[in-house]
């Protein structure tokens, strides 16, 4: 029962104890027999319903996931969904229900009405589920990025450091997230009496470069005096750049440039990009330890309502906005 309780990081050990029970683990190579595990009617595996991981957002977080995960002592099994414009998901939640998981992560962003069907759906299965990154809703447990704020930080940076026509290149909107971000912006622009021409300051993006450049050209030709731009990815951002330099105009001389998420790769554009980082690790973290916290109240009989975790983004200024001409 001892070393059950070190494997599971149960807190009821003293440190004496699970120092000898881990150097004894250690020396044999022990590893626990998850099939066995899970005879004795507990899994200790996580299910993750995921797509869109050749996006950064997704990927990162999902790296945080499995990182949490580890330190409990749980496994995960992953399903990703292709299309989620088309697919609602209940293939994968009927697969995760089959290989008896003892909690779900909903990592799908919620796209048009395709959450409509789990939220819904989770309410008879008896099993614990988070989502990340979809609307809030009181009867739901969720971990998600404030991302209005964080395109009110991008926008309102722009407008601190002088600029007048700031533009917006959206990511598609059947994604909450873009939505969000592009509320934000507009949020920035109402309360500074900068909305004036708002539609022709907006282009809508698909988070690929291509969109970012063929999306600056388009407010270069709607707002020949625009001065600052928000790509709502990284991505679009490296597009904008490229396009800015194929019309000749310099970054931030004649153009400021603000990106969101702070891949890694952004610090080393040309040149460095400003940009909001989401904490996506930390939205991994809380959501793995929401999900653990729900499942172990559900193995003593305890009843924990539905509750929402915030993550707050943050401004990273590097070269690309910065008004050197004030």
């Amino acid at each position: 029962m001892t070393v059950s309780r070190v494997l599971n990081n149960r807190p009821d050990v003293s440190p004496e104890t699970r120092k000898r029970v881990q150097d004894v683990i250690d020396e044999l190579g022990y590893a626990p027999n998850m099939a066995a595990r899970g005879l004795k009617g507990r899994s200790h595996t996580l299910g993750v319903v995921a797509t869109g991981i050749e996006y950064y957002g997704p990927s990162r977080t999902l790296a945080s996931i499995e990182k949490q995960a580890t330190e409990l002592g749980l496994s995960l099994l992953l399903s990703l969904i292709a299309d989620p414009d088309n697919d609602n998901g209940e293939d994968a939640l009927t697969s995760m229900l089959a290989h008896q998981t003892e909690g779900i992560l909903w990592a799908v962003p919620e796209i048009g009405g395709n959450c409509e069907w789990i939220c819904e759906r989770i309410r008879n299965i008896g099993t614990p589920v988070v989502f990340l990154n979809m609307e809030p809703r009181p009867d739901l447990s969720m971990s998600a990025v404030d991302n209005f704020y964080g395109g009110r930080l991008a926008t309102n940076h722009l407008v601190e450091q002088g600029y007048q026509h700031i533009g917006i290149v959206t990511g598609p909107l059947t994604w909450w997230e873009a939505r969000q971000r592009l509320e934000g912006w507009k949020s920035v622009l109402h309360e500074r009496n900068m909305a004036e021409d708002i539609d022709r300051l907006i282009s809508y993006g698909d988070w690929t470069p291509a969109s970012g450049e063929t999306g600056l050209l388009q407010l270069l030709g709607q707002v020949p005096s625009l001065d600052a731009v928000f790509a709502s990815n990284d991505q679009m951002a490296l597009g904008v750049l490229k396009a800015a330099r194929e019309v000749g105009l310099s970054v931030p001389e004649d153009l400021a440039v603000v990106g969101c998420d702070n891949i890694p790769e952004s610090a080393f554009f040309s040149p460095p990009l400003t940009t909001i980082k989401q904490g996506l690790s930390e939205m991994g973290f809380s959501t793995v330890n929401m999900l653990h916290q729900l499942i172990e109240a559900r193995e003593i009989g305890e009843e924990i309502p539905p509750f929402n975790k915030w993550i707050t983004p943050q401004l990273v200024v590097r070269k690309s906005s910065i008004n050197i001409r004030r």
